[in-house]
């Protein structure tokens, strides 16, 4: 049985690279979500006009949690700086959490809470939406780090 998560934490390569190791992972997309337009391009969401995130659907299995994936991710990225990873500017840059459901949203809420609570001071900026239509971003964009080092 497998399952899916999507999140966004800054330009969708690393973020990608970093959850495609990860055991229990299967498969990782990168795409965008979360925004207005329909079949967006990476030219659109680099306009900032779209409101799309750009980030990575993670398909996994039992050999890992959701709350693992969720706790991972805060992990991998500063989830206190607004629509801002590194030197990367923009909403489509923004920390985010996209959930399926509501059991998915407890779990997220709850994370956020400890870490609030044990790591960020109560600054996490993170925001917590509904997974709405994901679209799949170009193909040089999929397992681009790994095409990098591979090429």
């Amino acid at each position: 049985m497998t399952n899916t998560a999507i999140f966004a934490a800054g330009c969708f390569w690393g973020v990608e690279e970093k959850f495609r190791n990860l055991p229990g992972v299967i498969k990782t997309e990168v795409g965008y979500i979360g925004g207005i337009t329909k079949n967006p391009t990476y030219e659109d969401v680099c306009t900032g006009d779209t409101n799309h995130a750009e980030a990575v659907k993670v398909i996994y299995d039992n050999n890992i949690s959701y709350k693992e994936l969720v706790d991972f991710f805060f992990k991998i990225h500063n989830p206190t700086t607004p629509n801002q990873q590194g030197v990367d500017f923009g909403t489509q840059y923004r920390s985010a959490v996209f959930y399926s459901d509501e059991k998915q949203k407890n779990i997220i809420d709850e994370r956020i809470k400890y870490f609030n609570e044990n790591l960020y001071n109560n600054s996490i900026v993170t925001t917590i939406e509904l997974a709405t239509e994901f679209w799949i971003a170009e193909e040089y964009h999929q397992k681009y780090i790994l095409k990098k080092k591979t090429g």
